[in-house]
């Protein structure tokens, strides 16, 4: 997918190679004391670029993590960031393990045994390297390590803001676990303002009543369908996880099948009417949009040929592969592409990190002086429809919302609306100026690895 968009490029080959290649891979392997045993674990991170620093990436529990996947997840992040424009260089990381095997007190240990070795080689630190949740990591494992940074380093008064992802009440920010889901309804709000957008994929309309099949509900896709079922009228009709799925042509309630989930495990059980055991022939149903949000490699070289949606919204990392990617494009899929689709998450953990360093809650300055002048505006209407005799009253829900300061949830919100519209017009402008460029991936590639290229050119590299 590099090498398609930069052979658009007039870039010099050196400058293209030093792009594509992972600057360092840090492999560790350490011990910890579980069960009356020493068990060893395998774990690393990855640094892409550092055309920009710190840089910025998830950490992944996953027996299915291995170098090469961390390198390559490592890069996206260095494009995705240049993409929606977030100061960062790409890095990622990774440790081979089963978080579900372990119960919390082991898996602190592990936690901060893996934080301890990459901190003392500075490989997390708010300045040069900062981590964030991925898959099998939330808000907790954060905190953990944070606070392992903290004790490691008890004078460095930016300590907070050498991971995000943190709970609220630990550093975090408000909206940053909804933030990747979020954002992928802004990114199809966004395309869906896209007329020319719409026409290559042959849809009209909003998002109300567009049927939606979201495989994996995780936090990814748990938020994606709720946001796009509550907020836009979208029709959920098929959920896909690891023991099979569901699909129901009028919708499926998504809260319902999230708390069936999280009681039982899986969705075996939750209605015996609307199960499909093979839960990947579900991707190959009838549906407007499909947004593949767990896995690698799930629409594949096997299924690319039956998909019938003419639209995907790649919510996880990687979930096409390259060969699905050519057949989908040549029968007029279009995809949004990871790069952009899943950027909600850094975004925010940019403004996490922001929040960190300047420690001071978003809003907190601002929030009541504003209400207080849209208070005078109301005050003033009001004296005047008295003085007049208009006898007229302003609507009691518009002067509520009206007189609502911004606080650190909405001021997240509006930037990262205002993020995923900017990246989304820099991906179209490419995308639809362009005759040899027939996709959104593409594009999205080009203006990324183009401001990857401007970066390390003003540094003289």
């Amino acid at each position: 997918m590099f090498n398609r968009a930069v052979s658009l490029m007039d870039l010099s080959p050196g400058l293209e190679e030093k792009i594509r290649v992972c600057n360092a891979t840090y492999t560790v392997r350490f011990g910890v004391r579980l069960r009356g045993k020493i068990q060893t674990f395998t774990g690393y991170r990855s640094v892409h670029s550092e055309h920009m620093e710190p840089v910025k990436g998830g950490i992944r529990f996953s027996l299915g993590v291995n170098q090469d996947e961390v390198e390559a997840l490592a890069a996206l992040m260095t494009y995705k960031c240049a993409l929606v424009e977030a100061p960062f260089g790409g890095s990622k990381g990774g440790l081979c393990v089963d978080p579900r095997e372990y119960d919390e007190h082991e898996l602190e240990q592990i936690t901060r045994r893996f934080a301890y070795e990459l901190i003392k080689r500075d490989l997390i630190n708010p300045s040069q390297n900062v981590p964030a949740p991925d898959m099998g990591t939330g808000e907790r494992e954060m905190a953990w390590i944070a606070d392992q940074y903290k004790r490691m380093h008890t004078t460095d008064i930016n300590g907070n803001a050498c991971v995000t992802g943190k709970p609220p009440n630990a550093g975090g920010i408000a909206g940053r676990v909804e933030a990747t889901g979020r954002g992928v309804q802004y990114a199809l709000r966004a395309f869906f303002r896209d007329a020319e957008g719409l026409k290559k994929a042959g849809m009209t309309g909003d998002l109300e009543g567009k049927r939606v099949i979201v495989q994996g509900l995780g936090n990814v896709g748990y938020h994606a369908a709720k946001f796009l079922a509550q907020e836009d009228g979208s029709i959920i009709t098929g959920i896909i996880e690891r023991d099979g799925a569901l699909f129901n042509p009028d919708g499926l309630d998504v809260e319902r099948v999230r708390d069936w989930i999280a009681k039982h495990g899986g969705i075996s059980g939750y209605s015996d009417m609307h199960h499909v055991k093979n839960g990947a022939k579900v991707l190959e149903e009838d549906c407007d949009i499909l947004i593949p949000a767990a896995l690698e490699g799930v629409i594949n070289l096997q299924n690319a040929g039956q998909i019938k949606a003419p639209l995907i919204i790649e919510a996880a990392n990687g979930p096409v592969t390259a060969g699905a990617d050519q057949i989908l494009r040549e029968k007029g899929v279009v995809m949004i592409p990871d790069m952009y689709a899943n950027a909600g998450g850094v975004t925010v953990s940019y403004f996490e990190w922001v929040k960190n360093l300047s420690h001071i809650r978003f809003g907190r300055m601002g929030r009541r002086q504003e209400e207080s002048r849209h208070q005078l505006i109301i005050n003033e209407l009001e004296r005047l429809s008295r003085d007049k005799e208009l006898n007229w009253e302003l609507s009691p829900d518009f002067k509520e919302k009206y007189l609502r300061g911004a606080g650190e949830l909405e001021l997240v919100r509006s930037g990262l609306d205002d993020t995923m519209r900017i990246a989304y017009q820099s991906m179209a402008d490419v995308w639809h100026s362009r005759d040899d460029v027939d996709d959104l991936r593409t594009a999205a590639y080009l203006v990324a690895i183009d401001k990857v290229a401007a970066s390390y050119r003003a540094k003289g590299l």
